[in-house]
């Protein structure tokens, strides 16, 4: 995976209207049933999520964590999808439909990663180091998955609906069922935009 931290970098150094615009055309790529970016700025959760989550995470960095927690929160309420201000989301991240979408405080996210409803990237004890999980560029995680504890999800890898990971995957493979089986997957790609039907487009939603 690239350094998500790096990638932060890259998007700080990014004007906002820059950031907007790139989530917005993220978000058109990915969804075939956007048809508008009007439509897809007034009414997408994905996308007010994640703009709400650079403002939160601003705060967190900026040693404002009660603001940063009770914007988060807001952003709960308003979107249905929890993302702790702690966590490093890379660019073109992208969540489709969203609701019951949770990321945990030391999550880290790549690069052009799509996540559908009910994803949970958690953790598996109560430490406070690194307990959540390192997601590689350019992933995609199904509906209902639960990645959990700090395992890392490598590049261009697909985890499918359901599935429950406990351990590292390998860059461009595909795990399905629980505990998560690892399947055969073709090579890594570096396309922005994964090609839900290169393995089996039933297991992502």
């Amino acid at each position: 995976m690239s350094d998500a931290l790096a990638g932060r970098a890259k998007v700080e150094r990014l004007g906002w209207r820059a950031r907007l615009r790139e989530d917005v055309e993220a978000a058109r790529r990915r969804d075939p049933a956007a048809r508008s970016t009007t439509e897809l700025i007034l009414a997408y959760p994905g996308i007010h999520a994640v703009w709400l989550h650079r403002m939160a995470h601003r705060l967190w960095t900026g040693g404002h964590p009660l603001a940063a927690r009770l914007l988060s929160q807001w952003a709960r309420a308003r979107t249905g999808i929890e993302i702790h201000p702690g966590a490093v989301i890379g660019r073109r991240f992208f969540i489709d439909h969203g609701m019951g979408v949770v990321i945990g405080e030391t999550s880290e996210v790549g690069d052009d990663v799509m996540l559908y409803h009910g994803v949970l990237l958690g953790g598996r004890s109560l430490d406070k180091g690194k307990r959540h999980p390192t997601i590689g560029d350019g992933v995609i995680i199904g509906a209902g998955a639960c990645v959990l504890g700090p395992v890392v999800v490598g590049d261009h890898a697909r985890v499918g609906a359901n599935a429950v990971v406990v351990r590292d995957v390998p860059p461009g493979a595909s795990v399905v069922g629980v505990p998560g089986e690892i399947r055969n997957a073709p090579a890594p790609t570096t396309s922005p935009v994964a090609d839900l039907d290169a393995v089996d487009p039933a297991i992502w939603i």
